[in-house]
């Protein structure tokens, strides 16, 4: 994925100021800054629910330009949200299914007349989304309300629809925002877990890009790590190589006095 000079305006206020970056597959890209910095902005873009005021999104050499968010999914682009965003009337498992739908096949009136192809999609649907219930560790909580879950468990239930769909590209914006240090924890295990075994039915390794602040996570996940600061790109780089760099000490990580 290559995002290009991408620029984004809200009448006077420039939230994005010609950012470009790339992100290569099989990455963990993590985009970090002070609060309104334009990260979610940023993760709106790629995903589709804002258009750039200027610039664009290239994916698998593809502009991405005009594509609502439905079709991004469809091309492999998954993502989550700050607030963990989940369907509170239906299941867990039900949840989950909603992600594998996206790769069913058939069509309306297959399902209204439940032919025997449908019912047999149905339960190969059924038993993916099992199988990403207990990749995040919620497989024990399948046929619970959703609604019920801790809010740390449903960040995890988000995750787990989100990679329902076999997404090639991995959003997660903030997922450690209210969760203790062993919900953390597990969460970076996770997504490890995520890069070490395939989470896709097909073999495909989900590049992921992470927007978050706690800083520890960050150094343990990321291969790579863009920095905003004010709308524009402050530094990219690997992660310890930020970690030094003095412009980003000084404008997001603290200068330690001495």
């Amino acid at each position: 994925m290559e995002v290009e000079r991408v620029r984004q305006q809200f009448g006077g206020v420039i939230a994005l100021d010609d950012v470009s970056f790339s992100v290569c597959t099989g990455q963990v890209l993590a985009i970090i800054g002070p609060n309104g910095a334009g990260k979610t902005t940023l993760l709106n873009i790629i995903a589709g629910t804002l258009e750039p005021t200027a610039g664009q999104v290239l994916f698998r050499g593809q502009r991405l330009s005009g594509r609502p968010p439905y079709a991004r999914v469809r091309l492999g682009i998954a993502r989550t949200f700050q607030q963990a965003l989940i369907f509170q009337n239906m299941t867990v498992l039900e949840n989950v299914m909603v992600g594998c739908h996206i790769r069913g096949r058939g069509e309306l009136w297959h399902a209204a007349l439940r032919l025997p192809r449908v019912r047999r999609e149905e339960e190969d649907l059924t038993l993916d989304a099992l199988r990403f219930l207990n990749l995040v560790g919620l497989g024990s909580k399948a046929d619970q309300d959703a609604a019920a879950l801790p809010f740390g468990q449903q960040r995890l239930l988000a995750i787990a629809r989100a990679l329902a769909t076999s997404p090639s590209i991995l959003l997660l914006d903030e997922p450690a925002a209210g969760l203790n240090r062993l919900e953390k924890n597990d969460l970076a295990e996770l997504i490890q877990r995520i890069h070490e075994t395939s989470a896709d039915p097909l073999g495909l390794r989900p590049t992921t890009i992470l927007v978050e602040h706690d800083m520890e996570l960050v150094m343990r996940l990321a291969d790579w790590v863009v920095v905003l600061d004010h709308g524009k790109r402050l530094a990219q780089g690997r992660t310890e190589e930020v970690r030094r760099n003095p412009a980003v000490i000084e404008a997001y990580l603290g200068v330690e006095e001495g």
